[in-house]
């Protein structure tokens, strides 16, 4: 399965991609959606300012609740952030989503999708609640963090890890969900259990309910890690998927402390064996907890491969 493909609902209203010759009568209301901007994978700077001045005009903007960029403004030529939608801030004043970097594989690879800092873009806008990510190249995000942020989700094949330790150690009062794919070494990852120490202390993070810390080649040490972390005693879900998670992380984790609050715990996409995927459902789904254990993967046994034979579910 893919899982790098065009938003379809973001912030909880369906994707409407803005159509290239727009008849303004024919669009949706401006809160009804959250409007997707692309103008294909190889637009030019005219076409696409003139695609942008076509939305602008055509949209109420202070009724707009979310917002998806596409191409040209996060592409694999190394996007940064909308210069046109901050230079109008002012006047998306109701805007509470942004989507940055919805491009599919055929697009462009994740691990080349440029993101750039991301101080300015929540500078600009406090009422901002939630915030995803496709990509992760040159990633920055401001220590100082966001106060009215609740939703933070980084879609990455390899994220880099001043950009996860900078996550980690922001201050997000109201943050509720995390998701972060940390990805491959190889694309731009190699994020480590001790770059992530504040978020496990659990610390700038009060609010926080749900925690993925996903796609990553060391899974087996975020789940020891978590077993004794303060911070999962606050949380009601918890993703270890799309990793490398095996019997010894499994094993770490149902011997460490107790995860009978959690509603659901997601390790999908994982290289446990048989035994121990009965052994994590006969002991949490009596407590009430549903877990998801799909996308078994099976280890490649070759003694002369010199690589690692597990493979997160995203890279390049």
């Amino acid at each position: 399965m893919s899982y790098v493909q065009h938003v379809e609902q973001f912030h909880g209203l369906p994707a409407f991609t803005f159509p290239q010759h727009a008849n303004p009568a024919d669009l949706p209301d401006a809160d009804a959606v959250a409007w997707r901007l692309h103008c294909g994978p190889y637009p030019t700077d005219e076409r696409s300012q003139s695609y942008w001045k076509r939305f602008t005009e055509s949209v109420d903007l202070e009724k707009v609740r979310a917002l998806i960029f596409g191409s040209p403004w996060y592409d694999s030529e190394g996007g940064s952030s909308p210069d046109e939608l901050l230079n109008m801030r002012s006047r998306f004043t109701g805007l509470e989503a942004l989507f940055l970097g919805d491009l599919e594989d055929e697009e462009a690879m994740i691990s080349t999708i440029g993101l750039g800092g991301l101080t300015e873009l929540l500078e600009a806008f406090p009422g901002l609640r939630e915030l995803a990510m496709r990509g992760g190249e040159d990633l920055e995000f401001p220590v100082t963090g966001h106060e009215g942020l609740r939703v933070l989700r980084v879609e990455s094949g390899g994220l880099p890890r001043e950009a996860a330790a900078q996550i980690a150690a922001a201050s997000l009062p109201s943050l509720e969900h995390l998701e972060l794919w940390l990805g491959d070494e190889d694309y731009g990852g190699g994020t480590t259990v001790e770059d992530l120490a504040p978020l496990l202390a659990g610390v700038g993070k009060p609010a926080l309910r749900h925690l993925g810390l996903q796609n990553s080649p060391v899974q087996d040490e975020l789940a020891a890690a978590l077993a004794t972390a303060p911070v999962v005693r606050r949380l009601t879900s918890l993703s270890l998927s799309m990793g490398t998670l095996g019997d010894e992380g499994a094993e770490a984790l149902l011997e460490g402390q107790s995860l009978a609050h959690l509603r659901e715990i997601d390790l999908s996409h994982h290289y446990l064996s048989q035994d121990m995927m009965l052994r994590i459902w006969t002991e949490l789904e009596p407590l009430g907890v549903r877990v998801n254990l799909t996308g078994r993967e099976d280890e490649d046994e070759d003694d002369e491969d010199e690589w690692s034979s597990r493979y997160v579910a995203v890279s390049e």
